[in-house]
């Protein structure tokens, strides 16, 4: 009883704090963004939740926030130096943000379905833009569609859509897992922020592995993200994943990822494939809605 009283008193003094600095209802959504003492965040409030999306230090902009923002920079290890970049779900703009500024000479391609999470972007976290950061207000699987016809080719492909529920779910299906492996460049590498803690855990797996063969999980122990690395052609050697640890902890420090501690939550299906063989794959045809309450 002791506990749950501590945790209502806590819950209510962060309410207290809690100052909504912009709210609007966009063409998808409710769109929050708060900010608690330091942390401004930008919030989706949909009939069963209020998420956070994108989260930022006012006095620390560079240090990221969000774990599975930090688990993403795992691909730096499976892919050297990408020249392009695609981002599918924008949020706040931190990933595209630190990624211009790890390699300003790479090409960010950022699309985002909701007109108003750009703006809020732009307007409240610092979304950087250039010639080399460019956005699109498109679903991601219409801009995927498109570029593959154009025949266009990305090194490193984040897939980060999230609707207020969960991922949504045309963008979870083997078709759609095709139709990315279709820009994937040799030698690149997709990076999907999924879940844990999810119903759907079984069927994304199984799912990427039915078109990526295997894939590597990068989690924590006892933490609800995941990332999902899939469409390595090559698993890099223990000496060149100790190359780029070496190289890449410095310039990583800044934004408070430690990359060395996140190579050892990197763990391939090749021999630890923890779903069962006759998992139902997801496809166009089967993505059923009541596997994403979680």
């Amino acid at each position: 009883m002791r506990n749950c009283l501590l945790f209502l008193a806590v819950l209510f003094s962060v309410a207290a704090h809690s100052n909504v600095v912009h709210e609007e209802r966009s063409l998808y959504r409710n769109i929050i963004v708060d900010e608690t003492r330091d942390l401004r965040c930008l919030k989706f409030n949909t009939k069963s939740s209020q998420t956070s999306q994108s989260c930022m230090y006012k006095n620390d902009p560079d240090k990221l926030v969000f774990n599975y923002t930090k688990l993403t920079f795992a691909s730096l290890l499976v892919t050297d130096d990408p020249k392009n970049v695609l981002v599918i779900g924008l949020g706040g703009g931190t990933l595209s943000n630190v990624i211009h500024e790890l390699y300003p000479a790479a090409k960010i391609h950022n699309v985002e379905i909701d007109p108003a999470v750009l703006k809020v972007a732009r307007d409240y976290f610092n979304f950087i833009e250039t010639d080399n950061v460019t956005s699109s207000v498109q679903d991601g699987r219409i801009f995927i569609k498109r570029a593959a016809i154009k025949k266009q080719k990305y090194d490193w492909i984040i897939l980060d859509a999230f609707n207020g529920d969960y991922i949504p779910e045309h963008l979870l299906t083997k078709e759609f897992f095709e139709e990315v492996q279709s820009v994937l460049a040799d030698g690149g590498v997709i990076a999907a922020n999924t879940f844990s803690s999810s119903k759907l855990y079984e069927h994304e797996s199984a799912t990427y592995h039915a078109v990526f063969g295997d894939f590597i999980n990068v989690s924590r122990a006892n933490r609800s993200n995941r990332i999902i690395l899939a469409g390595i052609k090559t698993i890099p050697t223990q000496a060149q994943l100790n190359e780029r640890i070496n190289a890449l902890a410095p310039r990583l420090k800044k934004y408070d990822v430690d990359i060395k501690a996140i190579s050892t939550y990197m763990q391939s299906t090749k021999n630890n494939r923890d779903w069962p063989a006759d998992t139902k794959v997801l496809t166009d045809q089967y993505s059923p809605a009541n596997l994403l309450n979680f």
